[in-house]
């Protein structure tokens, strides 16, 4: 049972790290845009659909990611221009954001069914046995998985605390009219948001498809997981997200042998509306 329990902690923790990179994303959406994006699991799909497109070609499977994130900003700055910019010059409600995202996510779910079909795909990749590490077996797609999780986290830490886009952003969410007023272009510092959130929502799709089958609905299953992860670390805290994630990923996989693995999603359901009425502001102080 304790070698089960530390299997349980294992996978939880690789799941945690994609959650957190998705995450990331999303609270970064919300801090910066205020924009609660539920086509945002619906992106991590399309990042691993393509991730699956540019692969099958006989692409390299790390340059297949890269490529793969570089459409999914494409995709998500057309959404920008389509859709959110349009919607902020009008005042639009935060209702109609909602709205449109819920819209925006059956579009893309159903696009990327009508072009590659609802059966599960995989990546070519060799098949590699498991390392065995303290008596557990640990795929090596898990231990990639985390160490990518890892770098990319390290890179926007340091994004965010030493660059000047990454301090433009911080000042633009915590007041928006006064960054506008202090001189700083809101609207690159917007793109940037953009850029950002859709290479690490690719990446954690790309990662997801390494550890399981890429399928249409894989995103809208992690939806529910990304929601609370952001809830728990505070909403608009990039940090706070990714320690709710990982919080989350553990707990879920931790309480599969007493719930099953259908009822994972009510865990991060149970776990969200806990901390909406203990501690509506979350874990951490929801700013960057």
């Amino acid at each position: 049972m304790d070698a089960q329990f530390a299997q349980l902690i294992v996978n939880g923790i690789a799941v945690g790290s994609i959650i957190a990179l998705a995450a990331v994303g999303l609270t970064l959406t919300y801090g910066i845009l205020r924009l609660s994006n539920f086509a945002h699991g619906d992106f991590l799909t399309l990042g691993a659909y393509l991730t699956f497109l540019v692969n099958s070609l006989q692409i390299n499977i790390w340059l297949s990611m890269v490529i793969a994130a570089v459409g999914t900003v494409a995709a998500m700055l057309l959404s920008e221009k389509l859709l959110w910019s349009r919607m902020r010059s009008i005042r639009a409600t935060s209702t109609t954001f909602i709205i449109i995202s819920i819209g925006l996510a059956l579009f893309l779910r159903n696009g990327i069914i009508f072009i590659w079909g609802g059966s599960n795909k995989n990546y070519d990749l060799p098949i590699t046995p498991a390392l065995k590490i303290f008596g557990l077996n640990v795929p090596q797609n898990q231990l990639i998985v985390l160490a990518l999780a890892v770098v990319a986290i390290l890179t926007l830490h340091y994004l965010l605390q030493n660059t000047k886009i990454g301090k433009a952003m911080r000042a633009v969410a915590d007041d928006l009219d006064l960054a506008r007023v202090s001189g700083i272009n809101v609207d690159q510092v917007i793109i940037w948001t953009w850029v950002i959130a859709g290479s690490i929502t690719s990446l954690s799709g790309s990662m997801y498809g390494l550890i399981t089958a890429v399928r249409p609905n894989m995103g809208w299953f992690l939806i529910l997981p990304l929601f609370a992860s952001v809830i728990l670390g505070g909403i608009g805290n990039p940090y706070g997200a990714i320690a709710g994630a990982f919080i989350i990923g553990i707990v879920q996989e931790v309480s599969t042998p007493w719930l099953g693995s259908q009822y994972k999603q009510a865990v991060a359901l149970i776990i969200m509306i806990a901390v909406l009425l203990i501690r509506p502001k979350g874990l951490f102080k929801g700013t960057i």
